[in-house]
């Protein structure tokens, strides 16, 4: 599809919306004043299962819970389209493709190097060719090479004070007219269909995390620890699962709570039958 006058590089401007959506982005402007958070706990058994299954041949690279939520979450906004709009400089557009971005953390340490990562889905990745991607880019994260987005700060760091606030104010201004470079947002991960945090691996609970007014992104996925809790049976019967809290951070201009309702549905079906990422994200999914 050719470009039109007001797309920008990375999204089409959404020409056909109704008025409440067309009112929205002028009266509530700003990304973090328009928050809804959801907050989700996955009992972990079947993707325990499965684990298990897919580690058996002991891989030099093993699948974990984070594979599996980045998979799950770029199939879910794959066939959840409207998760895959953001809103700038007042206009609604549709993301040009389904991304997902996170932090690689060098060593665990208190002054350990932190890097950039992002995943560019294509409709016919699966769980394994995620694993692969994730594999590759935390290779990369974790060597001395750094990528383009890192890189770019460290020019700018070095750049005198009062200057560096001109140059964050014209670098606002490109954001918001879309105008940033491809290779300084390259790995922005507030460029992103979806950013995930798994503070888990951290020891950390699940919670709330807000959004940006810099960037595109929309959706914010906060994964917390693992850990056992109770789980009760339509008889009241109690058993203490392996389970994981999620904390879903979601623009709410760009659709509504029905809609919301049944993504957060389609990601619980996911996550509760992870063979189903085995199928390409494209596939449809009866949930």
């Amino acid at each position: 599809m050719s470009k039109k006058i007001g797309d920008r590089k990375d999204g089409t401007l959404l020409r056909k919306l109704d008025s409440m959506h067309v009112i929205m982005p002028l009266i509530f402007p700003n990304r973090c004043d328009n928050e809804a958070f959801l907050s989700e706990r996955i009992d972990l058994t079947n993707i325990n299962k499965y684990l298990a299954q897919k580690n058996a041949d002991n891989p030099e690279y093993s699948y974990n819970l984070f594979q599996i939520m980045v998979t799950a979450m770029l199939k879910t906004i794959t066939l959840r389209p409207l998760m895959n709009r953001f809103i700038a400089n007042k206009n609604m557009y549709q993301r040009n493709e389904v991304t997902a971005a996170f932090t690689v953390k060098k060593v665990f340490s208190d002054h350990g190097g932190e890097a950039l990562a992002a995943i560019h889905a294509k409709d016919s990745d699966t769980i394994d060719t995620i694993h692969n991607e994730i594999f590759r880019q935390v290779s990369f994260c974790r060597s001395e090479e750094k990528d383009p987005s890192t890189a770019s700060m460290d020019v700018l760091k070095k750049v005198p004070r009062f200057l560096l606030k001109i140059v964050g104010r014209g670098a606002r201004f490109l954001d918001r007219h879309g105008w940033m470079p491809k290779s300084v947002i390259a790995t922005d991960p507030f460029y992103s269909s979806v950013v995930l945090s798994n503070l888990g691996s951290i020891g950390l609970h699940a919670g709330y995390h807000h959004l940006t007014n810099w960037g595109t992104t929309s959706v914010f996925c906060i994964i917390g620890e693992i850990k056992k809790r109770p789980f009760y049976d339509e008889n009241g019967n109690m058993e203490m699962r392996d389970s994981v809290d999620l904390g879903l951070t979601i623009d709410e201009r760009i659709a509504d709570g029905y809609y919301y309702s049944k993504t957060v549905r389609l990601l619980r079906k996911l996550l509760e039958n992870p063979e189903l990422l085995e199928k390409p994200l494209s596939e449809k999914v009866d949930y």
